[in-house]
């Protein structure tokens, strides 16, 4: 039977809190390891994107933090923004009923300067990628003396980045007693070896890591080079027609060149790697949640973390370098009881791959041709929504229910056209359905947003 959180030895305001929020049972990776956590104990614990275990460390983080000192008590290292941003969106929604807990996320695109103000007037938890958070311990407007427990969230795609040397530099900087939880959703030999480095005695948590694949429908097609992709990848969304999809290539070139060939097929694309300001990487994840972009052009590391619903396919442009890395990638869609497409191109070299996703998955790679799909269809389906941006965030007082009356009575549209808010900073993002956006925009410009104007327009 599944454990409930209030078996736990959890803080009442947390447990309030987890009610309102309807967290009624516990997943599998937080009801394995979450004792532990309490327990002050080191985790190591393989679990992947969306298996709740964000709630799994930041519960123990929260139920011990001191807030009569306003120190850094935890640390949380991720490989890269998206995922910092996000672990630290959710900190804070769990600590909603605990007073005056500030979480700070210290992330490069970014400006140093706002970040060492921010660490000047003092935070409980940080919640960084580990080039960032070096560089602000280097000048001295970092102090980590007082940290408690470090916790490294996809310490798999931190080594593939390069931040092996990073991650122990930082460690060197904490107290020798602290509590380490190390989080991977593979265990290859180098995280093992990290947590040799960092852990002592940890306790290993292996559960809920395989995607259910039988709801994902697969298929293989060999090409006979890399150029013979491109048009296999119309052909595929052409037959096909999954309304969102995420296609994956190994580098930023190829991942631009994937999008611009989309684009030019009038297939609305956008790619996201690591050379993208922090601005454009917001505004493209924002759209691609929201439903105003179809397909999304990444890089494993830059889609590393993100948690899409209702995701119809993924295509592998190219094949990961590893049967782990596929398992993962094809585990973004078919969430929540769903049932998904994967479709993989490889070619000749590739061929040891599939042997090893057969060997983890034990299940045989479905090799179809490409030329048994049709050349006659089009792939012209266009997203049921756009996106507005608002001048205007956080730091206006900008609420979702403030822009939502906005639009329905200035611009007169109904609540039912509208989707996602987004509320950032000093920007904001509405989704609106296509047919109405212009028209949206327009009013808009001439009306006011809780009795101010704000500059709108298409995102």
């Amino acid at each position: 039977m599944t454990k409930n959180f209030k078996d736990f030895k959890l803080n009442e305001s947390l447990l309030i809190n987890l009610e309102e929020l309807n967290f009624k049972s516990m997943t599998p990776v937080q009801e394995m390891s979450l004792p532990h956590v309490l327990d002050g104990k080191d985790v190591l614990a393989q679990a992947k994107t969306g298996s709740g275990k964000t709630a799994a460390f930041g519960l123990g983080i929260l139920n011990q933090l001191d807030l009569s000192r306003m120190s850094i008590q935890s640390l949380v290292l991720c490989p890269t923004r998206e995922l910092a941003e996000q672990v630290a969106k959710e900190l804070r929604t769990l600590a909603r009923m605990q007073k005056n807990v500030k979480v700070l996320t210290i992330c490069g695109g970014m400006a140093q300067i706002h970040q060492e103000n921010s660490l000047a007037h003092g935070a409980h938890i940080i919640v960084g990628t580990p080039g960032r958070v070096l560089r602000l311990i280097k000048c001295k407007a970092l102090q980590l003396h007082r940290v408690e427990t470090l916790v490294l969230d996809e310490a798999d795609k931190m080594l593939d980045m390069g931040f092996y040397d990073d991650i122990l530099t930082i460690r060197e900087e904490l107290v020798e007693d602290i509590q380490t939880l190390l989080f991977s959703a593979t265990f290859p030999d180098e995280i093992k070896s990290l947590s040799k480095d960092l852990q002592e005695d940890a306790i290993e948590v292996t559960i809920d890591v395989e995607h259910d694949s039988s709801s994902i429908d697969q298929a293989f097609f060999e090409m006979n080079d890399h150029q013979q992709k491109n048009q296999a990848l119309i052909k595929i969304l052409a037959n096909y027609k999954p309304e969102r999809l995420i296609v994956f290539c190994k580098t930023k070139v190829i991942t631009d060149n994937v999008a611009k060939l989309l684009n030019k097929e009038g297939i609305l694309a956008c790619a996201i790697h690591g050379d993208l300001e922090q601005n454009e990487r917001t505004s493209v994840l924002t759209k691609f949640s929201n439903r105003s972009l179809s397909v999304l052009v990444a890089t494993d590391v830059a889609a590393r973390g993100l948690d899409i619903k209702d995701l119809e396919a993924v295509i592998n442009f190219d094949l990961p370098n590893n049967a782990e890395s596929y398992v993962h990638r094809i585990g973004r869609t078919a969430r929540a009881g769903k049932n998904g497409q994967a479709f993989s191109l490889f070619t000749r070299k590739d061929l040891y791959i599939l042997d090893d996703i057969e060997e983890l998955t034990n299940l045989k790679c479905n090799i179809e041709n490409i030329d048994d799909l049709s050349d006659e269809k089009t792939y012209d389906l266009s997203p049921p929504m756009k996106t507005m941006f608002i001048a205007g965030g956080k730091k206006s007082k900008l609420r979702p229910g403030d822009i939502l009356g906005a639009l329905v009575g200035e611009a007169g549209i109904a609540a039912t056209d509208v989707g996602n808010i987004s509320i950032l900073n000093v920007v904001s993002f509405v989704a609106i359905k296509s047919e109405l956006i212009d028209s949206t925009i327009q009013k808009l410009q001439n009306g006011k947003i809780k009795n101010k104007k704000f500059r709108v327009g298409l995102a």
